[in-house]
């Protein structure tokens, strides 16, 4: 005999959803691919590495590209974070953010998001139909950071879209292929170009 209270999602005596367990496992999830990637992503050896199973992730997220959404969101969330613990420099000159921008981004520890942000940068070129946004998020959350940082009566949004596309071009070199003190001079020549 069933109980209708004990019915979730169509499936009799289901366990209530657990908002605790779905958001470890969204955490354990993105560090996953912070780790691994998205390429190749498949439920069942991720609920193995997350110590779970494929029915428990599409009972907690019901599909697949709502999970990889969320862990999208959930990484954005974390590098939020991150960039509004280092970006604290009132006064600070055009050039001066600029070079600090990027010694942060070039950072060790920031090289797993960077790959993942290109990842999805491909992906969402390639199948803009799997964004719900068409991966347009990826430029917003960038003009969003850099823009409040690059303050001034003469910083408009075409300056901080050159300052962007520079800033990503040698990212994806550095990463592509790893040759930090050519993008370093590449880098410290076009901060040399930036007006005070």
């Amino acid at each position: 005999m069933t109980h209708p209270e004990s019915e979730v999602e169509g499936h009799p005596l289901a366990r209530p959803p657990d908002p605790e367990r779905r958001a470890r496992i969204l955490a354990r999830a993105t560090d996953h691919v912070l780790a691994h990637g998205l390429a190749g992503l498949s439920l069942r050896p991720l609920a193995a590495a997350l110590g779970t199973s494929t029915r428990m992730l599409l009972y907690d997220f019901g599909s697949k590209e709502q999970l990889v959404t969320e862990l999208l969101a959930e990484a954005r969330r974390r590098q939020a974070l991150l960039y509004a613990e280092r970006f604290h420099a009132p006064g600070a000159s055009r050039r001066e953010t600029v070079e600090l921008a990027w010694e942060w981004l070039t950072a060790e520890e920031r090289a797993p998001y960077m790959r993942l942000l290109f990842e999805v940068y491909v992906d969402a070129m390639a199948r803009p139909e799997a964004y719900a946004d068409g991966g347009s998020a990826l430029v917003a959350d960038w003009l969003g950071f850099f823009a409040p940082l690059l303050r001034g009566s003469d910083v408009d949004s075409v300056d901080v879209t050159v300052i962007l596309a520079v800033l990503r071009g040698l990212l994806l070199d550095r990463l592509t292929a790893p040759d930090p003190e050519r993008t370093d001079r590449a880098f410290a020549r076009f901060a040399a170009l930036l007006r005070d």
